[in-house]
């Protein structure tokens, strides 16, 4: 079971488009450092499926190569195309990732007995843990609760869920209960009431550029300080905010370097924030006193 605050590493690249190789140290050593539990690689923060094969790959290998062993690494391997996902989870295990994670297949809108087979001819390619990733914004198809219980009897063993509804989440918890799967909530929006469920673990997008207030909200919930945890929640809601006021992925590279972590640029497409969306996004958080 995954617990802590799990941040969804973003990809650095070079100006030129080369991955930014040397920018996964600094990256690494800052969350590291202040109090992050493990890592979730190549997913919508991580542009996963911008990326090459080969790209992919070597995002995992650096990553595996610099954390320690407590820290739990769960490699995202969704694809459109799912010969290339059952490489990557079969790369993942090869370089000792915890476990692998994935959308069902996108682009092409799949019925649920077609997302099942994909799921149990995944597990079935992998000796570690095989986690589900519900994101229907991104994906375009839809895990649900009926689903969700078909997928812990063909061994999925969790979800990362950010489709950001609660009751939702309730639901699947519904399904669960009773069993160990592990449900993880895709939002530090959304922790405390995902916490009070029995979600033990949280991959938030926020964490990137400020880990330290997810991991504060995260202390605050295991040690039963709930009015505090109450206050914590809401301050991450309203740093999240300052810094989604531009794109969050784009936004997140550059309050890094606010912060002094240089990570490069996103990879292209994606763009690196306009001189007007960084003044917006440097002004609301000073009035936070985050910077």
């Amino acid at each position: 079971m995954l617990e802590g605050v799990i941040v969804p590493l973003i990809t650095p690249f070079r100006k030129d488009g080369e991955l930014f190789k040397e920018a996964f140290d600094p990256l690494l050593d800052f969350l590291i450092k202040r109090g992050v539990s493990g890592f979730f690689l190549c997913g919508t923060y991580g542009t996963g499926p911008l990326l090459t094969l080969d790209e992919r790959k070597n995002v995992v290998e650096l990553v595996m190569e610099r954390v320690k062993a407590d820290l739990k690494v769960i490699v995202h391997v969704g694809t459109s195309n799912i010969d290339m996902a059952f490489e990557l989870a079969k790369h993942a295990q090869e370089v000792g990732a915890y476990a692998v994670a994935s959308t069902p297949p996108f682009y092409q809108k799949y019925d649920e007995d077609e997302i099942l087979s994909f799921f149990k001819r995944l597990v079935s390619k992998v000796n570690i843990p095989v986690y589900a990733y519900n994101n229907p914004a991104r994906s375009g198809n839809e895990i649900t609760p009926k689903l969700l219980k078909r997928l812990i009897e063909a061994g999925v063993v969790g979800m990362k869920d950010s489709e950001f509804d609660i009751i939702k989440f309730y639901q699947f918890a519904i399904e669960a209960k009773g069993t160990e799967f592990d449900l993880v909530i895709g939002t530090e929006r959304l922790l405390l009431p995902a916490y009070m469920i029995g979600s033990r673990a949280c991959i938030s997008g926020l964490s990137n550029c400020f880990p330290e207030v997810v991991v504060e909200l995260y202390r605050k919930l295991k040690e039963g300080s709930y009015e505090e945890a109450k206050e914590a929640q809401l301050k991450a809601i309203m740093v999240g905010d300052a810094v989604e006021l531009a794109p969050a992925v784009q936004s997140t590279f550059e309050v890094l370097r606010m912060r002094g972590v240089d990570v490069g640029y996103p990879k292209p497409p994606l763009r690196m924030l306009t001189d007007e969306e960084k003044m917006k996004v440097k002004d609301a958080l000073r009035k936070l006193e985050m910077i």
